[in-house]
């Protein structure tokens, strides 16, 4: 047992600044901790201590430690204690882009049942599930990415059903480079279609089985993303959601809520500061 999981202990979470290309979280939730969301990342944990429960495709999973948690992206869960005990769990958000760049241009592997106890995917997952206290160097970083990639598509063994149709991964690429550098604005399929010389529909189909969710999901997220490292950085709510593009506070919370399933106001109390 890690750090002696007792009831009643007060909720925290811990994230690593020494990441680049994700988050990287630890935490303990001692009952409710978050109501169903999804993420346009795949979500890679690994359960510490206690029974981590989660409602995932129609289905329920308790998590216990021994095991890896894949959440697919745009997959929508929630997550509780399953015990009075409550649960602490480490895990990481990788974009599916980091996975594409290492295998190629592929539809996205799949995990069934939200996790699985296969040795590849504990042992690739190792460095970036490590403790938080020891930082993770760039490069180290990198090639850990590239081994959890290899290790999702082993153990999927296959492209996800129904997913066979040639895919374009130049157009969904530029398509994602767009999307980056307009983050703050609002972006029309017709602009997404002229950058890329794709017909939109192909485009739209494409970037949902290579990143995992729809360009205007992707977009969300990333404004998301500047809203967060703008909350940290000690800007108020209402001034990062105008920066990060979103029309008031209010209209940043209602997404907010979506992927993450608490508001930004209870986010930045888990870490500890004040709105």
């Amino acid at each position: 047992m890690v750090d002696g999981v007792l009831p009643g202990r007060r909720d925290w979470m811990r994230r690593d600044a020494s990441a680049q290309r994700m988050e990287r979280i630890e935490a303990f939730i001692g009952g409710h901790g978050y109501d169903m969301h999804r993420h346009d990342t795949y979500a890679i944990g690994r359960t510490l201590a206690g029974v981590q429960r989660f409602s995932y495709r129609r289905g329920v999973c308790n998590s216990l430690p021994g095991g890896t948690i894949v959440l697919h992206p745009d997959e929508p869960h929630d997550g509780q204690a399953g015990t009075e005990a409550g649960f602490q769990y480490r895990m990481i958000y990788v974009e599916p882009a980091h996975v594409q760049r290492a295998l190629g241009g592929q539809p996205l592997p799949f995990i069934p049942g939200g996790r699985s106890d296969d040795p590849r995917l504990f042992a690739a997952t190792e460095t970036l599930l490590r403790a938080m206290d020891r930082p993770i160097d760039p490069l180290e970083e990198d090639d850990a990415i590239y081994d959890v990639a290899h290790a999702l598509a082993a153990v999927a063994g296959g492209p996800t059903p129904g997913r066979r149709q040639a895919l374009d991964y130049r157009a969904a690429e530029m398509a994602r480079t767009f999307l980056i550098d307009n983050v703050a604005r609002i972006v029309t399929l017709d602009e997404l279609e002229a950058a890329t010389g794709r017909d939109r529909w192909r485009l739209s189909r494409d970037f949902r089985a290579l990143f995992g969710t729809s360009p205007y999901r992707y977009l969300t997220m990333r404004r998301l993303d500047m809203a967060r490292r703008l909350i940290v950085a000690g800007q108020t709510l209402a001034d990062a959601a105008a920066w990060a593009g979103f029309t008031d506070q209010a209209h940043m919370t209602r997404h907010f809520a979506r992927p993450f399933g608490i508001t930004p106001a209870r986010w930045l109390r888990t870490l500890g500061r004040t709105p």
